[in-house]
């Protein structure tokens, strides 16, 4: 055994060398394991394999998850709860958990009152395109638009619009919060030019859909940014009391 373990040990240090640590712990632990002896070789290759594999996708998908920001990390669509009379359908729900809507460039826009469940809900469709290894933001309206002018000043304002585009899913939160300046109105058209038909957007609102052309401002603007924003969207109307008062339910949240 230790004439083996002898023999081993070059081809651990080359499996470590080439970073497939995944598949060396997999080997040694296959050593270790008699039962595995009688498997072929192909078989026992495919496991290492796997193991590599599973291990470098697991780790894509943290990195996913942390470079995403969500506000509610643990969000997930199996917490949500679907039912009419929060105004959510379970077919909704299912539809919208199987990501077509991201591969297809489709939006998501949930509206309704402080506390329904907006941002959770949001996190949650996040969580799930992160799940299904797309690239995902989360970012506050109001941040975002702090963002954007920061950049403007400090000349990465194109850099920071690139990296806005490239995302697969971006979750714009609280939209309609406060009043939009010249300059932010014309931020919010080039960030929905830019991932118009290329990708994927939810927004919550605490304001009605009816009213976020009123919030916009500018007619012509608000125009071309609802175009893009709510002509291609599904469209959800959260309904119901505070859920922050249920305070047994994981998903108590804006």
């Amino acid at each position: 055994m230790k004439g083996t373990s002898m023999l081993n040990q070059p081809t651990l240090e080359k499996l470590q060398t080439l970073r497939l640590r995944a598949m060396a712990d997999a080997w040694l632990a296959q050593g270790k394991n008699p039962k595995l002896s009688s498997l072929a070789f192909d078989e026992r290759f495919a496991m290492l394999v796997e193991a590599e594999f599973q291990t470098r996708d697991n780790r894509k998908l943290a990195k996913l998850l942390a470079d995403a920001q969500f506000r509610f990390p643990q969000a997930c669509v199996e917490d949500v709860d679907p039912a009419p009379t929060r105004g959510l359908e379970k077919a909704m729900l299912r539809q919208l958990a199987s990501c077509s809507w991201v591969s297809e460039n489709l939006n998501v826009t949930i509206t309704g009152k402080t506390g329904v469940g907006k941002s959770y809900l949001a996190c949650a469709l996040g969580q799930a395109a992160c799940r299904h290894r797309e690239r995902v933001l989360y970012r506050r309206v109001p941040r975002l638009l702090d963002e954007l002018a920061l950049a403007r000043a400090d000349g990465t304002y194109a850099k920071l619009l690139a990296r806005l585009a490239k995302t697969r899913v971006l979750i714009l939160d609280d939209l309609g919060l406060g009043h939009l300046n010249e300059a932010q109105r014309h931020d919010l058209l080039e960030v929905m030019e830019d991932r118009y038909g290329q990708s994927a957007t939810v927004v919550t609102s605490q304001l009605t859909r009816d009213k976020w052309h009123a919030w916009i401002g500018d007619p012509s603007l608000a125009d071309a940014i609802l175009d893009r924003l709510i002509h291609n969207a599904y469209k959800i109307d959260l309904t119901g009391p505070s859920r922050r008062k249920e305070r047994s339910v994981p998903e108590a949240t804006t």
